[in-house]
């Protein structure tokens, strides 16, 4: 299959998770066979889309994306592979009561109707978006996507010793909520480091060196990696009800056995990609 990769930043430029994410799974479609074009959404323009006509658009983070462009794809083959919950204006479900927003906080409601799916990063997150689109085309992929070198960085760190002490995740992302995790291990006089690392293996090997990760977010993690980065390094986790992942019917694994599980995402998301642009999905409930 030919595929159109869209999103505002992939990793050479921003190292986040959903960049990762993405990242990984081109590389997966490209090892399979299948051609993979990455462009940043606000280089996408109506004669991009003319001329990429044939192709299968994934379409990931699309602040940049131009309405004109939205517009024009709702007539081509697309999924929405997302990460957080950019049909809502403020891209925030935490600001609403059981995370249901009004009508008029909702969002690029056709361009989420048309696409051939959405795909979702837990059922957390899943349940989220139906709350707020009420359509049929949505579907958890149950989990992300690690390179195999990070899956064997980390079942190594798994199998070494760790220190007596809790990780912290040092981020000036202010509902990463850094300050409420400092709290609890002041509170609870446990021992702590501050973890943080511009190269993401060395952040890892830090993570993974405590016994123990904290971390409580404000706004909902639609799977949370940092999270079952933690999990997979053998970490015991606290954290709050807002981890997509702690739903998920894996989450009381860790160490190797967890990944295991992960690894066989590296088989299953990238088909469930490539099923969604072969079945025929209904928009509405």
């Amino acid at each position: 299959m030919r595929f159109v990769f869209v999103a505002d930043f992939f990793a050479n430029e921003v190292l986040g998770g959903g960049e990762i994410n993405n990242e990984e799974l081109i590389s997966i479609l490209k090892k399979n066979g299948h051609e993979v074009k990455s462009v940043n959404s606000r280089f996408v323009s109506l004669g991009f889309l003319k001329e990429h006509k044939s192709y299968n658009f994934i379409i990931a983070n699309f602040v940049q994306l131009s309405e004109e462009c939205k517009e024009s794809l709702l007539k081509k083959k697309y999924i929405i592979y997302e990460h957080d919950h950019k049909y809502l204006i403020d891209r925030n479900p935490a600001l609403y009561d059981n995370f249901q927003a009004p009508k008029e906080a909702i969002v690029n409601y056709d361009f989420y109707k048309s696409a051939k799916a959405i795909l979702c990063q837990s059922n957390f997150h899943k349940i989220i978006v139906e709350k707020n689109l009420n359509l049929g085309n949505i579907v958890s992929l149950g989990g992300n996507l690690w390179s195999e070198e990070s899956l064997r960085l980390m079942e190594g760190i798994s199998k070494g010793d760790k220190k007596k002490s809790c990780s912290i995740m040092n981020s000036n992302i202010g509902h990463k909520n850094t300050s409420e995790a400092l709290r609890f291990c002041q509170a609870k006089n446990l021992d702590y480091e501050l973890v943080e690392d511009k190269n993401y293996h060395n952040f890892l090997r830090k993570l993974g060196s405590n016994e123990k990760f904290v971390f409580f977010p404000k706004t909902p993690e639609t799977l949370s990696r940092v999270v079952v980065e933690a999990r997979m390094m053998g970490c015991s986790t606290i954290t709050n009800n807002l981890i997509g992942a702690t739903k998920e019917p894996w989450f009381n694994l860790k160490g190797p056995t967890l990944i295991e599980v992960i690894r066989k995402k590296r088989k299953e998301i990238p088909q469930m990609v490539i099923e969604a642009f072969c079945e025929n999905t209904t928009s509405d409930k």
